[in-house]
C-alpha cells in the first residue's frame, strides 16, 4: 500500500510540476512557444525585404531549369513574389496579404485572381512550393508548438495547426538554432501523417542586424522533385512603399 501512495505521489508532483521547474528539467530556458516567438521576430525583424533570386528546378528525371525572381516583404504579413525570368515565366507573380488572403497574376491572362483556400495546396508555377509555402506568415499565431529537445544546437519542435488555421498540413518538424532562433529544417506531413516535403535552408549569414539563409531548398518527396532557391542580393529596410503590395502592381 504504502509503494503505491508513493507512486501515486510521484505521478502528482510530474503533474503539477511548476512551469519554470519544467523548464530546467527539460534542458532549456524557453517553453516551445516562446521559441516559436523568436524565430517570428528572427525572420521578420526587418521592416521590410527585397531580395533577387536564382531558382532551380530538378524534375524527378533530373532534369534542370533555371528562373530569376524578385521576391519583396514588409513587415511579418505582406510578401510579393514576381518572376523577372525566362520570357515564358516573366511576369508571373504573387501576393500575401494579412488575413491569409493570396493573389496570383499570369501575364497571358492579363489579370490576377485571389487563391481559395481549396487549392492553395497547389504548387506555385511549377515549383515544389506551393501558395501556402509562399505566403508571409507568423508560425507562432497559427501553430501550437510542442518542445522535442535540443541538441547539437538546434532546438526541435513539432507543430500542428491551432483551431481555425487553414492549411493542407497535419503537423511540421522544425529544427531551430539555438543562437539566432533560425528555422533551418523543415519536414512538412500531410494529414494522413505522411512525410510530403522538405526544405533545408542552408549557408546563414548576418547582414547588419538581421539573419538570413542564402540558400534554401524544397524537396517534394512524394513527386521526386526539387527547387532551390540561392538568394543573391538582399537588401534590408529600404522603405518599400504599400503599393508594392497591392493587385494593381502585380500587373505591372
Amino acid at each position: 500500500m504504502g509503494k503505491r501512495k508513493a507512486l501515486l505521489v510521484s505521478f502528482l508532483v510530474v503533474l503539477f510540476l511548476p512551469d519554470w521547474l519544467g523548464r530546467a528539467l527539460a534542458g532549456s530556458g524557453l517553453t516551445a512557444a516562446e521559441i516559436m516567438a523568436r524565430v517570428d521576430q528572427t525572420v521578420s525583424a526587418a521592416q521590410d525585404q527585397e531580395i533577387r533570386v536564382k531558382l532551380v528546378i530538378t524534375d524527378a528525371k533530373g532534369r534542370v531549369s533555371e528562373r530569376e525572381m524578385l521576391m519583396l516583404q514588409k513587415g511579418g504579413d505582406r510578401r510579393m513574389v514576381k518572376f523577372l525570368a525566362p520570357p515564358e515565366h516573366k511576369g508571373i507573380a504573387f501576393l500575401s496579404l494579412p488575413g491569409g488572403l493570396t493573389y496570383v497574376y499570369l501575364p497571358a491572362y492579363r489579370q490576377s485572381r485571389r487563391i481559395a483556400s481549396h487549392v492553395r495546396n497547389q504548387k506555385f508555377a511549377g515549383t515544389d512550393f506551393t501558395y501556402e509555402d509562399m505566403e508571409a506568415r507568423r508560425y507562432s499565431g497559427e501553430w501550437e508548438a510542442k518542445l522535442l529537445g535540443e541538441e547539437n544546437g538546434r532546438y526541435r519542435l513539432e507543430l500542428t495547426p491551432k483551431a481555425g488555421t487553414v492549411t493542407d498540413y497535419g503537423r511540421l518538424l522544425v529544427e531551430v538554432t539555438t543562437d539566432s532562433f533560425y528555422p533551418v529544417r523543415i519536414e512538412f506531413f500531410d494529414k494522413g501523417n505522411q512525410l510530403r516535403k522538405v526544405m533545408v535552408q542552408e549557408k546563414l549569414e548576418k547582414i547588419g542586424a538581421y539573419w538570413v539563409a542564402r540558400e534554401a531548398e524544397m524537396k517534394d518527396l512524394q513527386a521526386g522533385t526539387s527547387s532551390k532557391m540561392y538568394f543573391l542580393e538582399v537588401k534590408f529596410d529600404q522603405g518599400l512603399a504599400d503599393e508594392f503590395f497591392t493587385e494593381r502592381y502585380l500587373a505591372r
